[in-house]
């Protein structure tokens, strides 16, 4: 059974992901994926110094992440350009990851799994949700230089209610770790006996 695992930047995805993988469950990580195509020597690389330039790069040839991230959340045309390049490889890295994974279910981490075709890969949808203060809050403390480009990066994602919309299970993640780790102890023994149920 493919869980599908989303939810807005600073949401809490990589905490509850990581709590699956302490129960034992296979994780997908979709991040994980869109880093490996970009390294050093993949093709994707050559072709994002060739729409961006070298600006969005450090001189050993590896990517700013730092500097891409501005350029990208300042242009609807950048971010477009660069989802272009990269999605259809995560995406294709990603099915195969799925097809050879094994175990009751799989948790498979989509940040932006509503707009994603990746989307009609999964049984069920579980979205991470919290409110957008708390989002702002977090993001700030972690990688958002201004409130500014917190929220421009809040707005280039699917809104909560649409993630909410998708929703077969929901984590609410505006509390301490202790209430998020009961919901993913409840969530993991429903998914056991929901990947143990017989075929109809």
């Amino acid at each position: 059974m493919r869980i599908g695992l989303t939810g807005g930047i600073a949401s809490g995805k990589s905490t509850v992901a990581d709590m699956f993988a302490e129960l034992g469950i296979s994780v997908i990580d979709t991040d994980l994926i869109a880093r490996e195509v970009v390294q050093p020597g993949q093709p994707a690389l050559g072709e994002i110094r060739g729409v961006f330039g070298d600006a969005v790069f450090n001189s050993d040839g590896t990517l700013d992440r730092g500097a891409l991230r501005q350029q990208i959340f300042s242009s609807d045309d950048a971010r477009q350009q660069l989802e272009a390049l990269l999605h259809p490889r995560i995406q294709a890295q990603t099915v195969q990851r799925i097809d050879a994974a094994s175990g009751n279910y799989i948790i498979v981490v989509v940040p932006l799994l509503a707009e994603s075709p990746l989307r009609e890969h999964m049984d069920r949808i579980l979205v991470v949700d919290c409110d957008e203060a708390t989002q702002i809050k977090r993001l700030l403390a972690r990688d958002a230089e201004t409130e500014d480009q917190a929220r421009r990066i809040l707005a280039a994602q699917a809104s909560r209610d649409e993630r909410l919309e998708i929703a077969d299970d929901v984590i609410h993640n505006n509390s301490g770790i202790e209430a998020i780790s009961a919901q993913v102890t409840a969530l993991h023994d429903r998914y056991m006996a929901m990947s143990n149920l017989p075929a109809s």
